[in-house]
């Protein structure tokens, strides 16, 4: 098994990201290209995508060595019911020179095994949307929320960047002047940090604004409501803890009240020493005392020790991903 080499793959709505390693853990490769997920790109765009991000992995790497793959992507299921969607995943692994089956999972999957190598747990992810997952034997059991914009994704990027502008509006509503992180929103929507002499022409005018776009742009006011919370601002912090009590109640959906299983916390409002990280840490803290909490990290490496934990060699999964699969504290 020394020379055995397994490929992961962490395809995102705006990367894709390649890794080649060793049971040793030694890192022979990576690749990076852009968004490869089929649902948003297509599948035929999609595997253009990983196809270039494998072979910049594999550039300095026999692949005859490569003896196991997986590929983490939103729409796992999807893909795999697409038989064209699947065939061009194929052609870019085999044109890569791989000759090795490889698997495909979930994101989420992927999200939770780059945090921990335990069967069981709790996989809470925050970005632009958001969804929670219970994780037994390392498959995906039930799944909350990630109904999307329109109907759920509570907490998300895109539900800070709607309740900031409707906070925005029930205080024009009211005659209510904004605060800074208010006119902060305003100058964003309408070019100016004022208030018209009618107010409800600038409640028209921030309206305008938003319905001119695709709705789920209002994810990107997300970061001006973490900025302001960090700032101190009162409305910005109540949303951040709201947006907290959400996730956590999406994860409570699928988590035992008792569980003290591990919670992987995925997605970019929840990793990095963010203040919705630290707020949905402590509210996880008090529902479920002792369960440890841990980020989420380097999915294509999570998705390589997914692939080699199948072989027939691998005897100690757990000491595996310690090796393979960087640590996240």
């Amino acid at each position: 098994m020394s020379g055995t080499v397994v490929v992961g793959l962490d395809v995102g709505g705006t990367s894709t990201r390649a890794t080649a390693l060793t049971l040793t853990g030694e890192r022979l490769g990576t690749g990076r290209a852009g968004g490869g997920n089929p649902t948003s790109h297509g599948a035929e765009r999609a595997a253009v995508e990983l196809s270039t991000a494998l072979r910049e992995a594999l550039r300095a790497v026999d692949p005859t060595r490569v003896r196991a793959g997986a590929v983490g992507l939103a729409g796992a299921g999807r893909l795999r019911a697409d038989p064209a969607g699947r065939a061009a995943f194929d052609r870019a692994w085999s044109d890569a020179g791989l000759r090795c089956p490889y698997a495909v999972h979930s994101d989420a999957l992927v999200g939770y095994a780059s945090g921990t190598a335990a069967p069981d747990g709790t996989i809470l992810i925050a970005g632009t949307g958001a969804i929670a997952a219970q994780v037994c034997d390392l498959r995906l059991d039930r799944i909350a929320d990630g109904h999307g914009w329109l109907l759920g994704d509570a907490g998300s990027g895109f539900w800070l960047g709607r309740e900031a502008v409707r906070a925005l509006l029930a205080d024009l509503d009211t005659g209510t002047a904004p605060g800074p992180f208010g006119r902060r929103l305003l100058g964003e929507l309408t070019g100016t940090t004022g208030v018209a002499a009618r107010p409800r022409d600038t409640v028209d005018a921030v309206v305008q604004a938003v319905t001119r776009r695709p709705p789920v742009e209002l994810a990107r006011f997300a970061p001006l409501v973490v900025d302001a919370a960090v700032a101190g601002d009162p409305v910005a912090a109540g949303l951040l803890r709201r947006a907290a009590t959400h996730l956590v109640d999406s994860a409570a959906r699928v988590r035992p009240t008792d569980a003290a299983t591990p919670l992987v916390l995925g997605g970019g409002l929840l990793t990095g020493h963010t203040p919705l990280g630290a707020a949905v840490r402590a509210e996880a803290g008090r529902r479920w005392p002792h369960a440890p909490v841990h980020p989420a990290g380097d999915g294509a490496a999570a998705a390589a020790w997914l692939a080699a934990r199948t072989l027939p060699g691998v005897t100690d999964p757990v000491a595996l991903h310690a090796l393979l699969v960087p640590s996240t504290g």
